[in-house]
């Protein structure tokens, strides 16, 4: 990750993810469970975002919506993410911007049930919201609700 560490070890950007994420618990906390307020603070992330993040946050909304309509979505450390019915983030976009790394990252939280023997990944480099990209994140998405 960019940037340099400070005392506690953690980069300035970093040290702002934790406090971004301290303030969307309490926001959170405030509006309860609400799908109406969390797809509030997701569109408002992803209009946040610029270029190849935005088109990524974009199309991963839509499809969640499509594909796991029971997921809800909220922000998490700032990032379009999508948390089950007991408010448990399953899958969210970590933009590269926000750690300016090459590329952005899809992930899957503890949640998602992705499950493959003794290790399976939970984490996928993702440079272009292509078709290939749609059909293979569509896929996880389904598996991982399941």
């Amino acid at each position: 990750m960019a940037g340099k560490t400070t005392a506690d070890g953690l980069s300035q950007e970093e040290r702002d993810a934790v406090k971004e994420r301290a303030k969307e618990l309490r926001a959170q906390a405030k509006a309860g469970k609400s799908r109406e307020a969390g797809t509030k603070q997701v569109l408002e992330a992803i209009g946040k975002l610029e270029g190849t993040d935005k088109k990524l946050a974009e199309g991963l909304h839509k499809l969640v919506g499509e594909v796991a309509p029971d997921l809800v979505p909220k922000t998490f450390y700032g990032f379009p993410a999508y948390a089950n019915e007991a408010g448990k983030v399953v899958v969210f976009l970590q933009p590269a911007s926000k750690f300016k790394t090459r590329y952005a990252t899809i992930n899957f939280d503890e949640p998602a049930a992705l499950d493959d023997g003794d290790m399976w990944p939970i984490g996928f480099a993702v440079t272009a919201w292509t078709p290939g990209v749609e059909k293979r994140i569509s896929e996880l998405v389904k598996r991982a609700v399941s």
